[in-house]
């Protein structure tokens, strides 16, 4: 439901707002786990994998990402990688560092690339 000036509702900016604190939380578990903390390495990727999801969902539904762009086809691999992390812990720390890298380069990267789409 968003507004008449094509904002989201205040709710569902605050529900944004926690999904996002919620997945950098899993992330810095997940890193945590991966530099010897005494945390499941299974366990934190599946809550980084789960909060990223969701933080997904929304963003695609109040419209702030499309799964055609590149932002769209980087945010699927990246939960992809995230969720073979919890599978195959042993191989998560090199896949943590560079899904952080990705990460890093793709929000930041300029609107034009973010929204680059294959093809058009």
């Amino acid at each position: 439901m968003a507004l008449d000036d094509g904002k989201p509702a205040a709710w569902r900016r605050w529900l944004g707002i926690m999904l996002r604190t919620a997945h950098l939380c899993a992330v810095t578990l997940l890193g945590a786990a991966l530099l010897g903390a005494p945390v499941a390495t299974a366990g934190a990727a599946t809550f980084t994998a789960l909060s990223g999801a969701g933080l997904l969902m929304i963003e695609r539904f109040d419209g702030r990402i499309l799964l055609g762009d590149l932002s769209g086809w980087v945010s699927l691999a990246k939960l992809a990688v995230v969720a073979w992390m919890a599978i195959d812990p042993a191989r998560a720390p090199v896949v943590f560092w560079v899904v952080l890298a990705v990460s890093a380069i793709s929000s930041h990267a300029p609107r034009g690339l973010r929204h680059w789409r294959p093809g058009r």
